[in-house]
């Protein structure tokens, strides 16, 4: 079985049951629309209304619709498609009619630059590119170089000149599709990696692996058709499109919510009656914060059926989610490791069972296997740090055209992530830091996520990222940038204080007080931050205690 045949199944079984639901909490609308009116207004994927909803078999028919005309364009098995939109309910459709035709689906960051995107295209090899409005002017800038050979669709209104409209290709279409015969070996998906070292590299995917994504999902949380999940990160990315995998699999309905605010966030739980809510580390914080606040008062939602959180995507602060379940006993809470060369989420999870054991990542997920290795590859003795490696169905097939990252990183049968971490007694994994964030301050080997999370649980700070800086001295200094928490005024003083209960060489040098950047995963871009203080004249913060 392939991820499609479960779309087919669904439409067949659960056929005028709602799939999808996208919600737009920008506009004042908020009736619903029948699918009639939907259908009048498809060549505006982003029209003004508050929210809009597909069913099962509407699902399959579009998907249906656009394999066709991508197939009545020359598009074939094998061939790569890449899709640019923001999240909106055309996204999956789109995504299931390019695995129907045997095509590779290959999403795009939204937060591409132009030459990204190009880079992009060129790397993947990519047949076809489907964008959206936000992006008309960065496609337009690169037309003329990318639409030779290479066929360019526009789903949104006002189709510029240089593009075939979405709407006209797929009208014309039947609502069935017959494809090619696929195999759980075939390519299926081309993700790219979050490009925090650079440009990005183009991870390959075969069907099984997709599959595998949809089951551990599954597994894991335990979806049934009765349980609604909430949709905020971009499905361009594994983290929220395997997370929705799991409602596939389970054929249970699905929100998409486009806006990340706490008051859109529980509205759009309240509303929706959603069950399952997967969030990044800074929603929950801004959820925490404005509960803390008095901005939000949980009596003002129906709240009762939300029965699981989880997060992934970074390391999570122990004192975040202690802070949470104040707020809300009753949940079930998650948290899920991996990367999109594992397919997203899933390959090691914390368990809903295992909340004493906040801090820790997990133990392998369903179907996979874990080790953790040192410099020669060599299993590591418990208690000590090393290498995370993965082994399992999820793992990528390669990283496409480029053979040596994809030797370094696929090893007898191993998948090493560059992720530092060390197992406990009980077999819990816990991270420590990357292996190209390791600080080696004096020839001791600092891990900025353990100085993260004990710098977390000071009440006012909000974020922090801890990144190490040149120093004549001592090789490589600890930098905290801190971002304080709305309304709060903390001195440095105060935050070395808070540190002073840190080892004296984890003790960070020096504190900046500034926002702390994530990209749309929620990753810290300490790149970006070394690039950012890195040329300043350093003067180390004493901290000696």
């Amino acid at each position: 079985m392939i991820l499609t045949d479960l779309l087919e199944r669904n439409a067949a079984h659960f056929a005028d049951e709602v799939a999808l639901v996208e919600i737009n909490p920008a506009e004042k609308e908020t009736r619903r629309m029948t699918w009639r009116e939907f259908e009048l207004v498809e060549p505006n994927i982003s029209a003004p209304y508050y929210r809009r909803e597909i069913t099962w078999r509407v699902f399959e028919e579009k998907a249906n619709r656009f394999a066709g005309a991508l197939t009545a364009r020359g598009i074939h098995k094998g061939d790569r498609v890449a899709v640019l939109l923001m999240n909106c309910i055309e996204w999956l459709p789109i995504y299931f009619g390019i695995l129907k035709t045997g095509a590779v689906a290959v999403p795009l960051n939204f937060r591409y630059t132009a030459e990204e995107i190009k880079y992009c295209l060129g790397l993947a090899e990519v047949h076809a590119l489907v964008f959206g409005p936000e992006f008309i002017g960065r496609v337009e800038e690169i037309a003329e170089s990318v639409s030779r050979g290479r066929l360019l669709i526009y789903a949104g209104p006002g189709c510029p000149t240089f593009a075939e409209d979405y709407a006209d290709m797929t009208a014309e279409q039947p609502s069935v599709f017959h494809g090619p015969f696929l195999t759980e070996d075939d390519d299926a998906a081309i993700y790219f990696s979050s490009g925090t070292t650079g440009f990005p590299k183009a991870i390959l995917h075969a069907h099984r692996a997709l599959m595998h994504a949809a089951v551990v999902e599954q597994k894991h949380h335990g979806q049934t058709r009765d349980d609604v999940f909430l949709c905020i990160p971009p499905l361009y990315h594994t983290g929220a499109k395997m997370h929705w995998f799991g409602s596939l699999y389970a054929g249970s309905r699905a929100v998409i919510l486009k806006g990340t605010s706490p008051e859109t966030i529980l509205r759009a739980v309240s509303e929706e009656r959603c069950t399952i809510v997967w969030l990044l580390v800074p929603w929950a914080q801004d959820i925490l914060g404005a509960l803390d606040r008095g901005e939000l008062k949980l009596s003002d939602y129906h709240l009762d059926q939300w029965r699981l959180m989880h997060i992934g995507a970074q390391p999570v602060p122990k004192s975040l989610i202690h802070h949470w379940l104040t707020y809300f006993p009753h949940h079930a809470y998650d948290t899920n490791y991996g990367l999109s060369e594992s397919i997203g989420p899933g390959a090691v999870h914390l368990g809903v069972e295992n909340v004493d054991k906040v801090g820790a990542i997990g133990k392998p997920g369903y179907g996979w296997e874990t080790m953790i290795v040192d410099e020669h590859d060599e299993p590591v003795k418990r208690g000590d740090v090393g290498e995370l490696c993965l082994r399992g169905p999820g793992v990528m097939k390669c990283y496409y055209n480029d053979p040596a990252a994809t030797k370094e990183a696929l090893r007898d049968g191993w998948l090493h992530t560059g992720d530092m971490a060390t197992e406990d007694e009980d077999g819990f994994i816990f991270l420590v830091d990357r292996k190209k964030d390791v600080i080696i301050t004096g020839g001791e080997n600092i891990y900025p996520v353990q100085i993260e999370d004990f710098m977390s649980g000071f009440d006012k700070i909000k974020d922090v990222a801890v990144i190490g800086l040149p120093d004549p001295r001592l090789g490589e200094i600890a930098v905290a940038i801190v971002e304080l928490k709305p309304g709060v005024s903390c001195t440095e003083k105060e935050v070395n204080d808070f540190c002073m209960d840190l080892p004296r060489y984890k003790r960070p040098r020096r504190i900046i007080f500034a926002d702390v950047p994530r990209n749309p995963t929620g990753k810290i871009e300490k790149p970006l931050l070394r690039r950012r203080y890195g040329g300043e004249n350093l003067v180390a913060t004493q901290n000696n205690g």
